[in-house]
């Protein structure tokens, strides 16, 4: 029997040599990997209240929704700077290689509100680092964040609980 690890693929030296991208559109387009993927998710959540689900750009667009439809929550997307249309609070943040910048609607979430922040993989933890910090600026709290494939090397996991955030990830990839 398959597990979710086994619909990801890995293609070596993209984006950049020495890099072994961890490929989840192989995931998604498999329907009992990406059932399975969705599934193992929301499952830690359904007892918890939730009131909204974050997903990060862009493979957490597709996770966040699904995880947002089982949990019966709205689904709130935090997008690449100048994506947007409406009113936005903008965070910096570093990524592996290089810097960026996401933001939120600046109405997307209401101060108390329960947010899960959702994106298939976790690295530096950078850009679910910058997701927490548009989260807690609008007021509302954390509750976890979830992600389908962590690389523990890169010490993502560790940069999360340093902030105080539970998170929760499906499989693990050596390396980076």
């Amino acid at each position: 029997m398959k597990n979710v690890k086994d619909y990801i693929r890995t293609i070596p030296d993209f984006p950049h040599e020495g890099i072994m991208f961890r490929d989840v559109t192989t995931l998604f387009s498999d329907p009992r990997g990406f059932r399975m993927a969705v599934d193992q998710l929301v499952y830690p959540y359904m007892d918890v209240q939730i009131d909204k689900v974050i997903g990060l750009e862009a493979r957490g667009f597709i996770l966040g929704g699904a995880v947002a439809h089982q949990l019966a929550v709205g689904f709130v997307p935090v997008r690449k700077k100048g994506k947007l249309p409406g009113k936005v609070i903008s965070q910096d943040y570093t990524l592996e290689y290089g810097e960026a910048t996401v933001e939120m609607h600046d109405d997307a979430l209401k101060a108390g509100e329960r947010v899960l922040i959702v994106d298939d993989l976790l690295a530096t933890g950078g850009t679910a680092a910058a997701g927490i910090k548009l989260v807690e600026r609008l007021g509302a709290e954390v509750v976890a964040c979830a992600f389908v494939v962590d690389l523990p090397e890169l010490g993502g996991r560790k940069a999360l609980a340093s902030m105080n955030i539970d998170v929760h990830t499906i499989c693990e990839f050596e390396g980076a």
